[in-house]
């Protein structure tokens, strides 16, 4: 019994949230889809940061195209998009299946220093997606309001997006709007929506890392505030990731999208991420089992997906406790607490973590560029 592969029974896909050079030649990746039916792969800045700043695998290939004059934005790209292709080929097999239940996808970002600009995303989109040339591969898109529009615009122009860095229920409605928008622009300019697939990537462990020391506060007060905020600790989360869910069905349902769904579009499922517990209080699983449900993605660190493969227990729990999830977002204004506010400090969080390691990487490139053009210019 291997607990990665009984969650398909369920209509769950496990997406791994890592790659590198190194997983992709050793054999590991190919062996977790074969053993442990892995169904996808995601990237972000960090993810690059550490696998190429923080190994050598990467030094022959920034030498020789150093050697060739080009910068170092120029030479990450190069890298990435290779483990990209690399990637996309060892799912292609999945996704060529004829029920691939819209998987086999490998994710690659957009610059995040293009957060706040519609024309630079969609320009930078189009560009990785013309140059990883493979039909799974899906571009990231942050779900800011400047993103919301190129979102829009990417999917009229059939290419798939993951939508990165959705905190709140509300932008993630916007979300919807712009993929649904986006299928209809498509449609109107009498394209196949066949083929075209999304995902909306809800973040969830950084929403009870911000809200919980707030809540803890407010218990400490005693009283019965105080009783009512210790009951939230540790609920925010799930509770929103529950709502999201049920918005999804409501959404891709009814007149609007059955008219969408006719001419073969997929709908744009929610993906959990930031699914790593990050509170040693809570168990290893809590982001991973409470979100087990059909027609959703959990893209899961390494280790969070080792250790559900010991101890994981599929079930479908997704929908279980909505009367309690309601309860919890109903219940933090009287805690005053401001979700809506809180999402928004997240979102601006969670741009900064993307650019940080981003120019972490571009600067640990830009010295092993440097350091081959010196070696050249000595002989």
């Amino acid at each position: 019994m291997n607990p990665l592969v009984d969650i398909r029974r369920l209509d769950q896909s496990l997406w791994l949230d890592f790659i590198s050079r190194k997983v992709l030649q050793n054999g590991e990746l190919k062996r977790r889809i074969e053993e442990d039916a892995l169904r996808g792969v995601t990237s972000n800045p960090a993810i690059f940061e550490k696998a190429i700043g923080g190994s050598a695998d990467y030094d022959d290939t920034i030498q020789a195209q150093a050697q060739q004059g080009k910068s170092a934005e120029e030479i990450y790209i190069g890298l990435a998009v290779a483990d990209v292709q690399a990637a996309c080929d060892l799912f292609r097999s999945l996704y060529d299946s004829h029920d691939n239940s819209s998987d086999g996808y490998v994710s690659l970002e957009v610059s995040p220093k293009l957060a706040h600009d519609t024309e630079g995303t969609i320009a930078e989109g189009r560009q990785l997606w013309k140059d990883v040339a493979r039909p799974n591969v899906m571009i990231k898109v942050p779900a800011t309001l400047e993103g919301l529009p190129a979102i829009r615009q990417l999917i009229s122009e059939g290419i798939n997006i993951n939508v990165t860095l959705i905190f709140g229920l509300e932008r993630y409605r916007a979300v919807t709007e712009a993929f649904i928008a986006g299928l209809e622009d498509r449609a109107k300019a009498g394209q196949s929506l066949e083929g075209i697939d999304s995902v909306a990537s809800f973040f969830l462990s950084r929403i009870d890392v911000l809200i919980d020391p707030q809540l803890e506060k407010i218990a400490a007060e005693g009283g019965e505030k105080g009783q009512l905020a210790e009951s939230l600790v540790g609920q925010v989360a799930l509770a929103s990731a529950k709502q999201a869910y049920q918005m999804y069905k409501q959404i891709f349902a009814g007149p609007r999208w059955e008219a969408l769904a006719a001419k073969g579009a997929n709908t744009q499922r929610l993906l959990w991420a930031s699914t790593g517990n990050k509170n040693p209080k809570y168990d290893d699983l809590k982001y991973v089992e409470g979100l087990i449900g059909p027609k959703t993605v959990n893209t899961i660190p390494v280790e969070t997906m080792d250790i559900f493969k010991q101890k994981g227990q599929p079930a479908d729990r997704l929908e279980q406790g909505l009367p309690l999830a309601e309860a919890v977002l109903r219940d933090l204004p009287k805690v005053g607490i401001d979700l809506d506010a809180m999402t928004a400090q997240l979102e601006k969080e969670g741009v900064q973590k993307f650019i940080e390691p981003f120019g972490k990487l571009i600067d640990s490139v830009e010295k092993k560029r440097e350091q081959a053009v010196s070696a050249v210019a000595g002989k």
